[in-house]
């Protein structure tokens, strides 16, 4: 079981708490943590992109000229893709980019993400994280004080005095257990847990 130590606000150690080894001390697996991301980010792509195709350009029902005769090439449409203001040949179309990827592939890209931040001592874990009203000076003091600017602070229900306090400091992210996910884990420099965030992440994957 790998060791943990819990600290208040004042960085100062209050307890202990042992979590599976399988959760913080597994081997990275970078490409796991590829795929997971990969696959993340093309279910956030919009997928609008679209252009006109020929039968959608308006205008253009006239032949422009003759067929013969006139010493130019054929032409039986103004608004072909050939054409300046024509339709366009093959151009992107409305499409949805999700695409399924196995649980067990995503449990080991979470886990995978995990283990690397505890093993380069980025993952903090606090006994709690109290603020007294919804105000941002005093949540970046408290920050400040652990020795953090950029974090993802993973809480196990929803603290709207939390929330709301972090919302307009940048490089800080407040998430709750269920939407833990690799890519906003990666993209701040700390993962900072609740006690019993962590409690409650270690039984939803190691269960």
């Amino acid at each position: 079981m790998a060791k943990i130590e819990i600290i208040d606000m004042e960085r100062k150690k209050v307890a202990e708490m042992e979590v599976d080894d399988r959760l913080l001390k597994a081997e990275e697996k970078s490409h796991l943590i590829y795929d997971v991301v990969r696959w993340q980010l093309a279910g956030k792509r919009s997928g609008t992109a679209s252009t006109k195709e020929r039968s959608a350009v308006s205008g253009g029902g006239k032949k422009p000229w003759k067929q013969k005769g006139t010493g130019r090439a054929r032409a039986g449409h103004s608004r072909s893709p050939l054409w300046r203001g024509g339709g366009t040949i093959f151009g992107p179309r409305p499409r949805d980019y999700f695409y399924a990827l196995p649980k067990k592939v995503r449990e080991a890209g979470l886990i995978s993400a995990l283990s690397s931040k505890y093993q380069e001592e980025r993952l903090v874990v606090l006994d709690r994280f109290r603020l007294e009203g919804i105000r941002t000076r005093p949540f970046q003091e408290a920050l400040k004080k652990l020795g953090i600017s950029s974090a993802l602070i993973v809480i196990d229900e929803a603290d709207e005095v939390l929330e709301k306090s972090a919302r307009n400091v940048p490089g800080v992210q407040i998430l709750q257990v269920r939407g833990l996910n690799v890519h906003d884990i990666l993209r701040h420099e700390h993962l900072v847990f609740l006690r019993s965030s962590l409690e409650k992440v270690e039984r939803n994957i190691m269960s």
